[in-house]
């Protein structure tokens, strides 16, 4: 079975950070491609960045310079560290492998709510 458990989430300022980790299992986590999404009220879930088994990552146009995205393939575990968080940035945000994401197969964690105050 395929679970994705996200962490580090909660209510920060404006210009403050938050870490968030994902911890992955069920599958062969170390050759996945694997992002992190996000999903605000009202809006359609969206990329925030990935990363490649080999560490090649790619961000949001609207993240870049901000998010950082990491992977430790020994812990099956992702990270993303935000920085100079914004209130646009507040979503539930989601960690899977990219061809999840590209697929039409609802599979998706719980999410791990941000909240970015004015």
């Amino acid at each position: 079975q395929v679970q994705l458990v996200e962490s580090g989430g909660g209510l920060v300022q404006a210009g403050g950070s938050l870490r968030l980790s994902c911890v992955a299992s069920g599958f062969t986590f170390s050759g996945a491609i694997m992002g992190w999404y996000r999903q605000a009220p009202g809006k359609q879930r969206e990329v925030v960045a990935t990363i490649t088994s080999g560490g090649s990552t790619d961000y949001a146009d609207s993240v870049k310079g901000r998010f950082t995205i990491s992977r430790d393939n020994a812990k099956n575990s992702v990270y993303l560290q935000m920085n100079s968080l914004k209130p646009e940035d507040t979503a539930v945000y989601y960690c899977n492998s990219y061809t999840i994401w590209l697929s039409m197969i609802n599979r998706w964690g719980q999410g791990n709510q941000v909240t970015v105050s004015s």
